[in-house]
């Protein structure tokens, strides 16, 4: 069953859709959504089982699409340029191809429509996903009281203080002032495979090629997301789409290189 998800609104002109990565939430995105709202209507939703969007026992991409789906009706939005970030983009992507009367642009940042759990050599990726949310159920948050203990914790097998501070953001107090995570920790770890193996390419077998809204993706060159060796791929699929590569960025472009990345949405909408 569809949720109703919690969202930013911003700024006046064509509807944008942001929808933010794992472990991601819609506050993560205000600062781009800043810069573009004088030219678009920006809603930065939270994905189900991110930020502050209702919890659920499952986690899929067709449940983000049909949750995607009814965010649309509700809020009366008749088509939008649609931008995903990883898991996003993925959304974004079986979104675009399900509702592509719905769609008038889709960027997709920093992922492949590839699965990225191939069972002869897993993408590093995939492994340190694993590692994470299994720190994260590992950590007891009832008996730490400060974030600087939670990352030390972290630190111990998670040595980019980056990633450190992003995950943290996923910490509040509950009610009775004991720290909890915002995102459903069991649920996504539990969902981890179809979360990375989800709309491959051979999803998209019969359905390709896909020519009825403009693509674009955009890639960190300093990322392994995205690879040269993926660009067939990309373009069997999406024929017409524009690849951007944004120098000095990992796959979190936008907060890398915020500057270049809303240059480069710039350049397509």
């Amino acid at each position: 069953m569809p949720v109703t998800l919690i969202f930013r609104k911003s700024g006046h002109g064509e509807p944008v859709i942001i929808l933010h990565g794992l472990y991601g939430a819609s506050d993560n995105w205000i600062s781009i959504a800043r810069k573009l709202e004088e030219r678009f209507t920006i809603f930065i939703p939270d994905l189900r089982n991110h930020g502050y969007s209702p919890h659920t026992t499952s986690h899929t991409y067709q449940d983000m699409v049909d949750d995607l789906s009814q965010f649309f009706n509700d809020h009366h939005i008749s088509r939008a340029i649609v931008l995903g970030h990883s898991m996003g983009g993925k959304v974004a992507m079986m979104f675009a191809a399900e509702y592509p009367e719905l769609v008038a642009g889709l960027i997709v940042a920093d992922i492949a429509p590839k699965s990225y759990n191939l069972s002869d050599r897993p993408y590093k990726t995939v492994l340190e996903h694993e590692l994470i949310l299994g720190l994260m159920e590992e950590l007891n948050l009832v008996a730490v009281s400060s974030r600087k203990e939670i990352d030390h914790f972290l630190s111990e097998k998670l040595h980019n203080s980056t990633l450190r501070q992003f995950l943290i953001k996923n910490i509040q107090r509950n009610k009775d002032n004991y720290f909890e995570w915002k995102i459903n920790v069991p649920v996504l770890k539990h969902a981890l495979v179809s979360i990375t193996s989800g709309v491959s390419s051979e999803w998209f077998e019969d359905r390709k090629p896909i020519l009825s809204y403009p693509v674009t993706f955009i890639r960190g060159l300093n990322s392994d997301y995205i690879s040269d060796d993926d660009l067939p791929t990309i373009k069997s699929i999406y024929p017409d789409a524009r690849i951007i590569g944004i120098p000095d960025a990992g796959h979190w472009l936008h907060s890398e290189q915020p500057e270049k990345f809303v240059e480069a949405l710039l350049s397509v909408v």
